[in-house]
């Protein structure tokens, strides 16, 4: 790379720091190219991105970044994980590394809150925005239902005493 891409690429990152939800930082030696394709595809799906970086232009572009305490994490072989969810980046990374032991986590960070390894696997456990959604949904529509249960209710008991007071004057 030249100057003037180092300096787009720097630029570039800088963005993606500052817009993201959530950076996590791994290592990833000894992943090969069909992995980390396979980790840069579950990340898109989950609408997230993979990316390899320098670690000094990394460490560039986090300065002026609410998520600038990261800098230390990035020696070796490292890779940067994020995405505007706050917990997608977390999951994808956490669940790849339980199936592959060459990608070791690191740490990461979600907004201004500078996370370790432990922090990243407990954001991993937390539920995604689309989950709560559902969650909040089902909870919006419960009550909804119990409500026209009640309502219904009355009515269907007036039918059956009136049906009960037509039998009985037929029979009668």
């Amino acid at each position: 790379m030249d100057r003037a891409e180092k300096r787009e690429f720097v630029t570039d990152l800088h963005e993606t720091f500052a817009g993201s939800g959530t950076v996590v930082v791994a290592h990833y030696a000894g992943l090969t190219v069909a992995q980390m394709n396979d980790l840069r595809s579950k990340m898109r799906v989950a609408g997230g991105t993979v990316k390899v970086a320098k670690n000094r232009l990394a460490k560039i572009a986090l300065q002026g970044t609410d998520a600038a305490g990261i800098s230390t994490l990035f020696e070796g072989q490292t890779l940067i994980a994020y995405s505007r969810d706050a917990v997608a980046a977390a999951k994808v990374a956490n669940d790849f590394a339980k199936g592959n032991d060459k990608l070791v986590i690191l740490g990461g960070a979600m907004g201004k809150t500078t996370l370790d390894a432990d922090g990243v696997k407990a954001l991993a456990s937390m539920p995604s925005l689309d989950e709560l959604r559902g969650k909040l949904v089902g909870m919006i529509q419960t009550p909804a239902t119990r409500i026209a249960g009640v309502v219904q209710a009355p009515a269907a008991q007036l039918a059956r005493v009136f049906s009960a007071y037509a039998k009985k004057d037929e029979a009668a």
